[in-house]
């Protein structure tokens, strides 16, 4: 079957991390247990030194079965560690818990220059909180990515579950490579909820259903920016999926591809933001 080339069609991929490369995969939830299982076979399976950081301050309960996979109660980060160093047992991979949500006091312990930060949270305070530390890093790499839930949200508009998107925040050498997450988004730039560390114990409780899939196309999809970033062959901001309608698409270009090290010339950054 014939298909459009893309900017990278005709390329060989080759995936390196930078050195002394660290990956912070906050929340792990319906998405975030996906991407924990994933992200560590691939950095395992690059055979270098390489931190994988898992931060959640929450904790896996009976009623997180119906979407999550898990393998005993008690705080997520802990769990999906212990999960996984058996896995890997002789590897250059390290795989660190850290039992804490991301706060304003804690995030410039959690996240440095030089991260590669998956963002897997399931409210926007979070994601303001992290595309803003992110945007007074030198260098960064912050993939972002969620799904609208099911049923009616808290404007009383219904959603069917099924749609999603990825962002991609680049900054390399002190400059934006791609669109900060809020640069498009005013649910993000201008959150209507709050940190999970602001709410009360029914306020956590309470979370919009989520569909199986949708988290899973949602895992993804990040997973193929990390993948693409990790090639220097990025060329994409964003990017947006309908596992009903069949669709996932880039929603913004980048005016040249992305990835550790690039070099970027200052009138071309200047384009992308």
């Amino acid at each position: 079957m014939n298909s459009p080339k893309s900017p990278a069609r005709q390329r060989t991929f080759s995936p390196r991390l930078p050195p002394n490369a660290s990956v912070k995969l906050i929340g792990l939830g319906g998405v975030g247990g996906i991407l924990a299982r994933y992200v560590s076979v691939f950095l395992h399976s690059l055979g270098q030194e390489v931190r994988l950081v898992l931060i959640d301050g929450d904790s896996f309960e009976h009623s997180n079965s119906t979407r999550m996979v898990f393998s005993d109660f008690g705080n997520k980060a802990a769990v999906m560690r212990q999960e996984l160093l058996g896995r890997f047992p002789d590897s250059a991979l390290t795989v660190v818990a850290v039992e804490e949500y991301v706060t304003a006091d804690n995030i410039g312990r959690l996240i440095h220059p030089g991260d590669i930060c998956l963002l897997a949270v399931d409210n926007h305070a979070t994601r303001k909180l992290v595309n803003d530390h992110c945007a007074n890093l030198a260098d960064i790499c912050l993939i972002s990515g969620g799904n609208d839930g099911a049923g009616p949200d808290s404007s009383g508009t219904v959603r069917r579950g099924t749609f999603g998107n990825v962002q991609a925040y680049v900054r390399h050498d002190g400059k934006d490579l791609s669109y900060p997450l809020t640069r498009n988004h005013p649910e993000i730039q201008h959150p209507a909820d709050r940190l999970p560390t602001d709410l009360n114990c029914t306020e956590l409780i309470a979370s919009v259903p989520q569909i199986l899939f949708a988290n899973l196309a949602v895992a993804s999809a990040m997973l193929n920016v990390l993948w693409l970033y990790l090639c220097t062959e990025l060329h994409y901001g964003e990017l947006a999926f309908d596992i009903a309608d069949g669709l996932m698409r880039p929603v913004v270009q980048l005016d040249q591809p992305a990835g550790p090290g690039v070099e970027t010339e200052p009138d071309e950054v200047a384009a992308n933001i």
